[in-house]
């Protein structure tokens, strides 16, 4: 969707047009929902969060500034659901810590199309072993393409943080996929 469409859309969401949320939604839906995906383990969860977010955009659009880039104001919200998410599981784990203990839990990636390829499987798997801090700036450094200064602003976080987060990441894949066959690293270092 080109920035004139989303504008546009933005100023009917303000005036209240549930049809131009429906239509932003649908416009940015996937890219909300890879970005969560990485973020978040279970879909379940990933479904939770992603509501948060929607419902998050429509009561804060009246404090949305249209001078401001769309896109990096989302990423906030993603980023901020996804924290509360995590402080909301953080409670509840330490409450059911023991009945996971004994529980299987299985390891889920949801179907989507993007994950599909076993060499994006290998690097999805290698990405999800990172920490949530590290994996959180590889995504949108790689995925969303934000500099590490807009990613110290999305976080609200220190540049310096960002960057050592960054080459931890960095080190660690480079840890997990260096067992792969050459040329699936050279698809790797195409991606």
């Amino acid at each position: 969707m080109k920035n004139e469409e989303m504008y546009q859309l933005l100023i009917q969401m303000k005036e209240g047009d549930q049809r131009a949320f429906h239509t932003m939604y649908d416009a940015t839906f996937q890219d909300v929902y890879r970005t969560v995906s990485f973020l978040v383990d279970h879909k379940q969860d990933r479904e939770d969060v992603m509501n948060e977010i929607y419902m998050q955009m429509w009561t804060s659009l009246p404090n949305y500034d249209t001078n401001r880039p769309f896109q990096f104001w989302l990423h906030g919200l993603v980023i901020r659901q996804v924290q509360r998410f995590r402080v909301k599981s953080w409670r509840r784990f330490r409450i059911f810590e023991r009945i996971r203990a004994f529980s299987h839990e299985e390891s889920y990636w949801d179907e989507h199309t993007a994950l599909m390829d076993a060499t994006n499987q290998m690097i999805s798997q290698s990405i999800r072993k990172l920490t949530d801090k590290q994996r959180a700036v590889i995504i949108f450094r790689f995925y969303h393409d934000y500099t590490l200064e807009e990613i110290a602003t999305l976080l609200d976080i220190p540049l310096g943080t960002v960057k050592s987060r960054y080459h931890a990441g960095l080190q660690a894949l480079r840890k997990y996929l260096g067992n792969l066959p050459l040329e699936r690293m050279e698809k790797i270092n195409d991606y």
